[in-house]
């Protein structure tokens, strides 16, 4: 329990401090939400990503491991939820919603600042999140955008729009810098270091920032059935992929992580785009970070257990 207990005051209350700061200054000040979304995407999210993988060491077999673990477990979400929305006897749109916020997870501006606290002292773990995060924006601009408007037949563009993100090009450009043995001076890495360094802060207060409107008037069936696929589901899938692999120490102890994480912004975005239920797509986002305070932090506390 005083790793439990240590996991809680280190990593989880510094995370929930900034995301409420974050809420209260939103309702206070009324922040340009486009404005700090345009920050963390093409800003603080590429050099954190860029910052970690040139620091980093991940042979190709390796590599490998992580990307079979992640299209295993998220072939076995689309099909779980899927099968949980037809059960439910859930209508087009609102299935499209339900699914969405079980298979799309906040790994960017949740998911790093975590890692980031639990990693803190190993790069290896923090890469290994950042590979989920690419997969995750390659499966949301799939996947989520094409079954958000499956019913229009609109969505062709998802490609695109996936290419446009700059953190696909910090990633590319510090491995080629990495695999080279190329060395950034100091009057350009100082730089990088310091705008790295800052994502933790502000994605946290962007977080808040986003939730600090959002009302939940009654949990409702599909509300429930989100939170139950997203927090418990996922992580027990995710379990079971690593062990089937034979994954283990810090690789495994980061993947079991990235699989508890809450369910991604993206999926309401999308849903108020498309009409998509966008009030019940929204509570999800909000109650699925607030419960995963428990979830996470009882993950993070197995997977030092089961993974040291």
């Amino acid at each position: 329990m005083d790793v439990l207990a240590v996991i809680v005051v280190n990593v989880m209350l510094p995370i929930f401090s900034l995301i409420a700061v974050g809420a209260f200054l939103h309702r206070k000040f009324a922040f340009d939400m486009k404005t700090l979304s345009k920050l963390n995407t093409y800003l603080l999210i590429p050099a954190v990503c860029f910052a970690n993988v040139y620091q980093s060491e991940m042979k190709g077999d390796t590599l490998f491991l992580i990307l079979s673990f992640l299209v295993i477990q998220n072939i076995c979400l689309m099909i779980v939820s899927a099968g949980m929305a037809k059960a439910a006897r859930f209508e087009n749109r609102l299935a499209s919603t339900f699914k969405n916020s079980v298979v799309l997870s906040n790994n960017g501006n949740f998911g790093i600042p975590i890692s980031q606290l639990v990693f803190q002292h190993n790069p290896l773990g923090l890469t290994v999140q950042i590979i989920v995060m690419i997969f995750q924006n390659l499966l949301t601009f799939t996947y989520g955008l094409f079954n958000a408007v499956s019913a229009e037949k609109k969505g062709f563009h998802a490609i695109g729009l996936f290419l446009k993100n700059p953190v696909i090009y910090a990633f590319l450009l510090a491995v080629i810098l990495q695999a080279f043995a190329i060395t950034i001076p100091n009057y350009l890495w100082t730089p990088i270091e310091n705008i790295a360094n800052a994502f933790l802060a502000i994605a946290l207060i962007t977080l808040g920032a986003q939730s600090a409107f959002i009302k939940i008037y009654r949990f409702s069936k599909p509300l429930i059935l989100s939170l139950i696929g997203r927090l418990i589901i996922s992580p027990c899938i995710g379990l079971i992929v690593i062990l089937m692999l034979y994954l283990e120490g810090t690789i495994a102890q980061a993947l079991f992580i990235a699989s508890a994480f809450p369910t991604s912004r993206n999926s309401s975005i999308f849903a108020l785009e498309y009409g998509n239920h966008p009030e019940y797509a929204a509570q999800t986002v909000l109650v699925s970070t607030v419960f995963s305070m428990v979830t996470v932090t009882s993950v993070v506390y197995l997977a030092k257990i089961f993974f040291p």
